[in-house]
This record gives C-alpha cells, sequence and structure tokens, in this order.
C-alpha cells in the first residue's frame, strides 16, 4: 500500500542544499539538475517521524522509521517534487529563477543598532506546492497513522519557529 501526499508551502520557506551563494546569500535553497526546488524523502521521514513518537508506540515507530544506526525503516519516502505539469511548463519557460527570492536579516545591539558584520542573507523558496509518495505500507492502519503524523507538521527548514516554512500535508487521492 501506498500514500501520496502533498505539501503545500504556504508562506517562504527554506530547506537547505548546504550551498553558499557566493556574494548573493549565505545559504541556497536545496534545488534538483534543472534547478528546481525539492523536499527530500530523508526531510518528511525525519520530520514524519517525531510526529509519530508523539502518539505512536515504539513498536510501531522501530518498524516504520527504522533504529538509528542498526536497522532501516521498512518504508521508502521519495524526494517531494513539483508535479510532472508544472514542472515541464517552468523548465520550457525558463521560469526557475522566480521561484526564488532573498531574504536579508541583521542582528541588532543592545544600542538599537545593527551588529557589525550579522548582516545574512537566504535564498527563499516562494510559496508552491510539492508531492511525494510513501511506499510499502503494510496495512490501512498503518496508513492512518502515517497521515495523522504529516498533517501534524505545520513548519519544516531552516527559521522556521520565526516564520519560514508554513506548511499544510494533506493525501492526494
Amino acid at each position: 500500500m501506498n500514500l501520496k501526499y502533498k505539501v503545500t508551502f504556504l508562506d517562504y520557506w527554506h530547506l537547505g542544499s548546504g550551498l553558499s551563494g557566493g556574494a548573493k546569500s549565505d545559504s541556497l535553497v536545496i534545488k534538483d539538475s534543472d534547478k528546481l526546488p525539492y523536499l527530500s524523502g530523508k526531510t518528511i521521514k525525519g520530520l514524519a517521524k517525531e510526529m509519530a513518537e508523539l502518539f505512536c508506540d515504539k513498536n510501531f515507530i522501530d518498524k516504520t522509521f527504522g533504529i538509528e544506526g542498526s536497522e532501516m525503516g521498512k518504508l521508502y519516502f521519495s524526494n517531494a517534487i513539483l508535479d510532472e505539469q508544472d514542472r515541464k511548463e517552468i523548465i520550457t519557460n525558463k521560469l526557475e529563477d522566480n521561484l526564488y527570492t532573498t531574504l536579508a536579516s541583521t542582528q541588532i545591539g543592545n544600542n538599537g543598532i545593527a551588529v557589525d558584520d550579522s548582516l545574512r542573507e537566504i535564498e527563499v523558496g516562494i510559496p508552491i506546492t510539492l508531492e511525494g509518495k510513501i511506499l510499502d505500507i503494510d496495512s490501512q492502519e498503518d496508513k492512518e497513522k502515517l497521515l495523522k503524523a504529516l498533517k501534524m507538521i505545520k513548519r519544516m527548514g531552516l527559521n522556521r519557529n520565526r516564520g519560514l516554512g508554513r506548511c499544510e500535508i494533506e493525501e492526494i487521492k
């Protein structure tokens, strides 16, 4: 049994690539070979596990997500990507660069003045919808637990506690 879902970002979001944009920005959004954003399966698996631990027993957690350092989980979490029609439209019209913008921030000292060398710029993705799949689910009950865990995820990525990455996740029927 499989679960197809969509992540709708409601605001700017940043899932980092670990790369710098040089003089343009300190941190870039993760992109595929076509310069399109995606959400790694590993990220969604980790967030889903964090939520599932709030209401599922250890046996389900270990079976589904694995045991860190010793055993893989049973399920496969694909990367969440743009749907095929949107991908083709963006690539055909060379709109990739329009999916991102840069946000700047600086630290303000106790005196109300910006702290030297504290200016940071990060690339963020615009609000967008990405689709992913979870494969090899054993039962309808397990699928419902996974869907509940996914729906509990309300923010993801860098600065999620400071307003970035607000999202909703729902099943695609």
